[in-house]
């Protein structure tokens, strides 16, 4: 804690915590996963309330509020300036479609998307596609991404343990999709993204699990600069 802000840090904190649990959380239970006493935990969540961060219901509950929405609205173009080349690269690379994916709520949707130069056969995958978070290669590398939960699903596990998804036909018919979460402190509280591809039952996976997490590295560092 020597080269942080303590205060600054909390707040961050507690916002990660929020982001955590749709459903909110109590003040209580907020300082007690900061470790902090009640009046400091009511302060900081006071202050972020202020900042429209996060917002608290009538019942008591604490829950992201819109400001968070309109943090990761200005972060997508961002993300799309410095990720395209990139993603560029990574269809080139494995011959399939590269793309970026982020979590809306309990479903994953594509805000960017790349195509290999070759003229092979497309899988439906596209700007604005949106799936449950719990299907697929790109949902399951976000939900890896998040702390260990006790219901979390044999394939987030082995998805957290390896650091990224492999799936086969869950969203597509004869589709492959490969996916690894964008593992960088800047998408975090609010936009939770991952990069990956998609191909038909010819994909080299090897090749593709290989670039899709090197590119995953590498977005998380430009990202973070």
């Amino acid at each position: 804690m020597a080269t942080t802000l303590q205060t600054l840090d909390r707040g961050l904190r507690a916002l990660e915590i929020v982001a955590e649990h749709a459903e909110g959380v109590t003040i209580a239970e907020l300082a007690e996963q900061l470790a902090v006493h009640r009046a400091i935990a009511y302060r900081i969540v006071t202050t972020l309330e202020g900042h429209g961060l996060i917002t608290r219901t009538r019942e008591g509950p604490v829950r992201l509020g819109a400001g968070i929405s309109l943090l990761a609205s200005r972060f997508e173009p961002q993300l799309r300036g410095v990720a395209q080349p990139l993603l560029q690269r990574l269809a080139r690379a494995t011959r399939a479609t590269a793309f970026i994916s982020v979590a809306q709520g309990d479903e994953c949707v594509v805000i960017m998307e790349a195509e290999p130069e070759e003229g092979l056969l497309r899988v439906g995958y596209r700007v604005g596609s949106r799936h449950p978070l719990t299907r697929g290669a790109a949902g399951i590398a976000i939900l890896a991404a998040r702390p260990p939960q006790p219901d979390d699903d044999e394939a987030v596990r082995q998805a957290r343990t390896e650091g990224f998804s492999l799936t086969r036909g869950q969203l597509q018919r004869g589709a492959v999709g490969v996916a690894s979460a964008i593992a960088s402190p800047q998408v975090r509280p609010g936009v939770e993204a991952c990069v990956g591809v998609v191909a038909m039952d010819d994909l080299d996976t090897d090749t593709a699990i290989r670039e899709v997490m090197d590119h995953a590295g590498q977005l998380a560092d430009l990202i973070g600069q």
